[in-house]
């Protein structure tokens, strides 16, 4: 089962910033808003719209994936979390740029005609996942659901749903203990039940959108699971946004092959702790905190083994 490469980890809605594009070429933005049709606001006003934020990330991703690949470097597991599972595909090469871009606007404005306001994410650390399940079930009505959505490590649980239900949800979670419970930055109701006629919709536009097998091991959000089959990469890309993200489990799967590197892609870094549970010896790069240049140096000396 041995890989002894590098792991890449794509993080999805949430740590986005104004000015994250600055660094992005001037060509590769025009590529993507010509291709969308679409001005990339990069702003705090923009990445109030779902589109603006989902966009922007991949574009952002996509841009430290490519100067990775230009500088010699390519994954030999790739783990995207939520939307983070379009440049992981990418970074793989399982879809081409186009379709990426393509794929990712057309999941955001479903996501936002479903659910254009009140509704949301909130997450809880903390608390085990039957602590947050029960109070979610005190909380949930048919007016204002709310479900217990991604599982980022033991006691780090996410809920989505109406905003209203998430606020007593993460009220009565800071009553039972909860070192943290947060609105995350993410303005709707992902990795709940709430989405599946959006999953639907998607698995109906990517059935006519190539997928080919993965140069390296694909870790699938739905299942938590090692993937090398494109059907089953096809599959987590149009799922995963009806389903929790099962990311403690990709990362436990993760660690059984031995990755010497994990890069941690922007924005932001929200993974680092919890990275810090399965990986006590491996190097960590957060590319947040340092220049492509200097993350490739480090990432090719710690792969020799110097």
């Amino acid at each position: 089962m041995q890989v002894n490469d590098d792991l890449w980890i794509f993080p999805g809605q949430g740590g986005q910033r104004a000015g994250m594009l600055e660094q992005v070429p001037a060509d590769l933005k025009k590529y993507v808003s010509d291709l969308l049709d679409m001005e990339l606001l990069d702003s705090d006003a923009g990445y109030q719209d779902s589109v603006q934020i989902q966009v922007s990330i991949t574009l952002l991703q996509v841009f430290e994936i490519q100067q990775l690949f230009d500088l010699g470097l390519k994954p030999g597991l790739a783990a995207g979390h939520s939307l983070g599972v379009f440049p992981a595909a990418y970074a793989l090469g399982c879809m081409s740029l186009e379709d990426v871009f393509k794929s990712v606007k057309y999941r955001a404005e479903l996501m936002k005609e479903s659910f254009p306001a009140g509704y949301g994410m909130g997450a809880i650390n903390g608390l085990s996942l039957q602590d947050v399940d029960e109070i979610v079930q005190q909380v949930t009505t048919s007016d204002a659901p709310v479900f217990t959505s991604n599982q980022n490590s033991a006691l780090q649980i996410c809920v989505s749903g109406s905003l209203n239900a998430i606020d007593q949800v993460l009220k009565l979670a800071q009553d039972l203990g909860a070192a943290k419970a947060i609105r995350l930055r993410v303005p709707v109701p992902s990795h709940s039940p709430l989405m599946n006629d959006v999953a639907k919709k998607m698995k109906d536009y990517l059935n006519v959108v190539q997928i080919k097998a993965p140069q390296g091991v694909y870790l699938a959000n739905d299942t938590g699971h090692s993937v090398r089959q494109s059907e089953l990469i096809r599959q987590d890309l149009s799922d995963n946004i009806a389903y929790p993200v099962h990311f403690w489990e990709m990362m436990s799967v993760a660690s059984n092959y031995q990755p010497k590197v994990l890069v941690d892609f922007q924005p932001g870094s929200p993974f680092k702790a919890v990275l810090g549970e399965y990986f006590s010896e491996q190097h960590q790069v957060n590319l947040n905190q340092m220049t492509i240049e200097d993350a490739a140096y480090l990432i090719k000396k710690w792969k020799r083994g110097s």
